[in-house]
């Protein structure tokens, strides 16, 4: 059924003109069919209302009516609220004209019959730096997710690449049809330039962009997600108001990786992250850093973590982490922090040493900063943050690995030298207990494939790639124990680019320059000296290496939940 209103310069007003012209119509007009005033119900006789009762503008009957006066007539006949059935209901506009209360039931049902079913706004920011083999996967990843972001700006920042020119070939308006009905978006390209805060400055100036939303998903320029992973997103954050940013799980595409070092360095990262986000996920999906790889933030949230920290924009550019720092204002704001079970993303891995030692510098630089305690530059340390225990951890397990490699060499070497070692069948047990923990791992991946089961099973795939990180382990805390000023945005940048460099064999030229130096003092030592630090070095050597095989085997034994990563 059609309403008998349409909007008008006044409001909404009768679909035909009244007796007489509209104002500014010409008199001819007038000569349309007469609109008739609906007439009253006859009233009981001396009970007529008094033309001061009916109040025309808002179309409703006075709060109380004098007793005697004319009492609200029954449900089925002319009211004033269009919740009843039937009958009528006052003008949208004031004018004092009625509108039959089925019509408006009518026009309304058809509205939401034409509409999305989502209730929140989404606005997407994809910060995005020299992203020219990925950014167009990006945005195609966006417009075919099931819940499609009503907005979507694509921030290229510094760039030298054709990052611009792809983009814009999906710029402009779009309309999907999905399962959840027709929905629309546009897609801006923003090209900021030259842009001293790098990431983060691109970062805040979509947040300008979008603040005016209910949520902010942030997506890297190199992320792809599974086509539901909005949709997942939403409903959990829409489902919890206690909630100020939840996070995909996150993992690496090898299918176009080609190279055996580049193959193998995502394996690793894949194993990586799988052991990260089950970490997670076991921690009542507690997510310790909302990773700008693919994470929806509630505006409300940031606007609040602004205020509270004197900030004129959510992410600040005096951190190496600034995802990890922003996760830990929102966490001390009040807000949860979470990890989603089902939303999935494809990051981009690095494959080349250089890049991806880079990358761990940074962020495990980045992640000591926040702990350290004190003040150090801008940056507040918290080390006991409930957001940075999983870091704690992470960094105790790194120097205890360190520490059990690099002593049981080093007295093994010794041994021999002397002819004092005994092998035991126990020793092999720490290996076999890794290996089984790196095979559960990589059988709880979602997408797990021969190579990541190879890399946890064969053990010298893994055991070098744990040398590989304990040198990022070291170069990072030498350089933060330093206090050098250094830029780890902008080497991470020059080492993606390539070029030749030597920075990341820096820990193994000091390790054989060590090792040597050992030797040498090692058989200046007298055979009592030397049987001293042996008989001493090897119950310390064997005691942690128990602790942390009882360690490992309590992770090879903990139950997932179902979870899979």
């Amino acid at each position: 059924m059609t309403s008998p209103y349409i909007p008008g310069p006044q409001g909404w007003q009768p679909a035909q003109p009244p007796v007489g012209a509209w104002p500014g119509q010409d008199p001819q007009a007038a000569q349309q069919p007469q609109w008739q005033q609906p007439a009253w119900p006859a009233a009981p006789a001396g009970q007529q209302p008094a033309a001061a009762q009916w109040q025309q503008p808002t179309g409703t009957w006075p709060e109380a009516a004098p007793q005697g006066s004319w009492q609200a007539p029954p449900e089925g006949s002319w009211q004033a609220a269009p919740q009843q059935a039937g009958g009528f209901a006052a003008d949208p506009a004031g004018a004092g004209a009625l509108v039959p209360v089925d019509e408006f039931a009518d026009d309304f049902a058809s509205v939401l019959e034409n509409t999305s079913v989502h209730r929140s706004t989404i606005g997407c920011i994809v910060p995005a730096y020299n992203e020219a083999e990925s950014i167009a996967d990006v945005i195609r990843s966006l417009l075919e997710q099931s819940r499609v972001p009503d907005v979507i700006h694509i921030v290229v920042n510094n760039t030298s690449d054709d990052t611009v020119k792809i983009a814009s070939e999906f710029s402009g308006p779009h309309e999907v049809e999905t399962e959840l009905g027709l929905q629309f978006t546009e897609v801006f390209v923003h090209d900021i330039g030259k842009n001293p805060d790098k990431k983060v400055g691109a970062l805040n100036y979509g947040y300008a962009l979008v603040e005016g939303y209910d949520y902010l998903l942030g997506v890297d320029g190199d992320t792809t997600a599974d086509r539901r992973a909005v949709e997942y997103l939403e409903n959990e954050a829409v489902a919890d108001s206690r909630i100020g940013g939840i996070s995909a799980i996150y993992t690496i595409d090898d299918r176009p990786i080609k190279g055996f070092i580049a193959k193998w360095l995502i394996a690793g990262q894949r194993t990586q992250f799988a052991a990260f986000n089950m970490q997670n996920l076991l921690r009542g999906r507690n997510m310790a850093v909302l990773g700008g790889q693919f994470s929806i933030f509630s505006t409300t949230a940031l606007r609040d973590i602004m205020k509270e920290n004197h900030q004129n924009s959510p992410w600040v550019k005096d951190s190496e982490v600034e995802d990890s720092l922003l996760s830990l204002q929102i966490k001390s704001a009040g807000y949860l922090t979470k990890i989603s079970p089902f939303a999935r993303a494809d990051v981009g891995g690095m494959t080349t040493l250089k890049g991806y030692d880079a990358q761990q510098v940074k962020w495990t630089y980045g992640a000591i900063e926040l702990m350290w305690p004190g003040q150090r530059g801008d940056t507040k340390g918290q080390p006991f943050h409930p957001n940075l225990r999983l870091r704690w951890f992470e960094q105790f397990s790194m120097l205890t690995n360190f520490f059990v490699r690099v002593a049981f060499i080093t007295l093994l070497i010794a041994s021999l030298s002397i002819n004092a070692f005994v092998f035991s069948p126990w020793w092999l047990l720490p290996p076999l207990v890794a290996a089984g923990l790196n095979f559960r791992m990589a059988r709880s991946m979602q997408k797990a494939n021969a190579r990541d089961i190879a890399f946890a099973v064969l053990l010298f795939p893994a055991e070098i790639f744990m040398w590989i990180r304990i040198s990022h382990f070291i170069r990072s805390w030498t350089r933060f124990l330093s206090k050098k000023k250094v830029d780890n945005w902008a080497l991470q940048a020059r080492a993606e680019k390539g070029g030749v460099s030597f920075g990341h064999w820096t820990p193994f030229i000091i390790f054989a320059i060590v090792a040597v130096a050992i030797a040498v003092i090692w058989n200046l030592l007298d055979p009592v000296t030397q049987s001293a630090i042996l008989w001493v070095g090897w119950p310390i050597v064997g005691v942690v290496t128990v602790l942390q095989t009882l360690t490992m085997a309590i992770k090879l034994f903990q139950r997932h939940q179902g979870f899979k990563v």
